[in-house]
């Protein structure tokens, strides 16, 4: 009986390692995510338009960027810069963006369905492009915008919106900064467009 107790304690000893070695839950190897956001800052002026109303109609978003991943394309082939997320998807950041874009004093009021007001017109905007383009890096933003009268449903306007900044540098503060401007260029020139061509009632 005295030989079989430290047998057992050496064979404890020998299994403790192999036991926390599987435990990757206790012990994460994973780098910490750094989490970003888009279009908190002030939207630009606003040029003069006279209020309306315009209806938000559905933002469609690339099923590639419009999570909480960061696109990049270099060419054909695409992937995702690891270890950064948005803290929301990217497609919610942006349709918050683009209301933030109508508050500006002079701009034309979007409201959203759960409202009840009567709007004339509905703006609806297609995102063909948000990603990171290499070489570069380059942040590029390109969005349809289509104003259709609702009374008729006919076609007021369309017209296609690109803009490319180039990150001053290639680090994930330096994208995310220019993907911020390129969506709030895109966003004030969407907002100025919708408040010539919106009709009025």
């Amino acid at each position: 009986m005295s030989l079989k107790a430290p047998r057992r304690a050496v064979f404890a000893a020998l299994a403790l390692p192999l036991l926390l070695s599987g435990c990757i839950s206790l012990f994460p190897r994973d780098k910490p995510v750094q989490m970003y956001r888009f279009g908190d800052r002030a939207p630009a002026p606003a040029s003069s338009s006279a209020p309306t109303l315009v209806l938000k109609g559905v933002t469609v978003f690339p099923p590639a960027a419009a999570g909480d991943r960061i696109l990049t394309m270099t060419g054909s082939e695409s992937a995702y810069i690891g270890g950064a997320r948005w803290v929301t998807p990217a497609s919610v950041l942006f349709d918050e963006a683009l209301l933030r874009a109508f508050d500006a004093p002079g701009s034309p009021r979007l409201v959203e369905r759960a409202e009840p007001l009567g709007a004339p017109s509905t703006l609806r905007l297609d995102v063909r492009a948000f990603e990171v383009r290499y070489p570069g890096p380059q942040a590029v933003v390109q969005v349809r915008a289509v104003l259709i009268r609702n009374q008729d449903r006919t076609l007021i306007a369309e017209k296609m919106f690109e803009h490319d900044v180039p990150a001053s540098d290639n680090r994930q503060g330096a994208i995310v900064a220019a993907i911020d401007q390129a969506t709030g260029q895109t966003l004030a020139e969407i907002r100025d467009w919708t408040g010539v061509n919106a009709p009025a009632r």
